[in-house]
C-alpha cells in the first residue's frame, strides 16, 4: 500500500525509472561513468545512462539471481540504481554497497529528515534533488513523494563528513 493512498504497491517495488528522474544526476557523474546497476529491473535506468554516454559494466537483479547485498566486487567505478524503497531492503543496501564502491541511490527525499536515516547519513556525500516523478507511464499523476539521488561512500575519516545538497 502506498504511503498516502490505498493503492497496492507493485511487487518488489518494481517501478521503471523514468528519464526525467535521471537528468538531475547526469552532471554529477564522471564522463563516462562505468557503472554497476545492482537492481536493474527491466533496464530503463541502464538505457537512460547509456544514451548519455555512460557504460554499464555490470547489471543484475534479485530476479536474475543476483542479491545486491551479496556483491563484494564490481567492474564498475560506481553503483547507480533505483532500489526498492522498502526500508527492510533499502537500509541494508545503503550499508552494504558503499563498502565496495561509491553508490548512487534514487529514493524518497523525505528520508533524510527522519530518525531512521541518522545512522546511515554518515556516509552520505551528496544529495541531488529530483522532485516528483511520474512512475507509471501513461498516468496523469506524478508520485506523491519528492525524490532525490543520494551518493553514499564508505569513509574511515574520523571527522564529521559534509553532505553537499543540490536543489532543483
Amino acid at each position: 500500500m502506498g504511503k498516502r493512498s490505498n493503492f497496492e504497491r507493485v511487487e518488489r517495488d518494481f517501478y521503471p525509472t523514468p528519464y526525467e528522474a535521471v537528468v538531475p544526476l547526469l552532471p554529477h557523474l564522471p564522463e563516462p561513468a562505468f557503472f554497476h546497476e545492482p537492481c536493474v529491473g527491466d533496464g530503463d535506468l541502464v538505457m537512460h545512462l547509456e544514451r548519455n554516454g555512460h557504460v554499464c559494466a555490470q547489471r543484475g537483479d534479485i530476479s536474475t539471481g543476483q542479491d545486491a547485498l551479496e556483491i563484494h566486487d564490481t567492474q564498475g567505478q560506481v553503483f547507480i540504481t533505483n532500489p526498492p524503497w522498502d526500508r527492510k531492503i533499502l537500509h541494508p543496501l545503503i550499508d552494504a554497497l558503499p563498502r565496495t564502491a561509491p553508490t548512487w541511490l534514487l529514493f524518497d527525499a523525505d528520508w533524510m529528515h527522519t530518525r531512521q536515516s541518522a545512522q546511515l547519513m554518515h556516509n552520505c556525500r551528496k544529495i541531488v534533488s529530483v522532485g516528483r516523478v511520474k512512475w507509471i507511464p501513461g498516468s496523469k499523476m506524478t508520485g506523491k513523494d519528492n525524490c532525490a539521488w543520494y551518493l553514499f561512500e564508505q569513509t574511515n575519516d574520523w571527522r564529521t563528513p559534509v553532505t553537499e545538497f543540490y536543489g532543483r
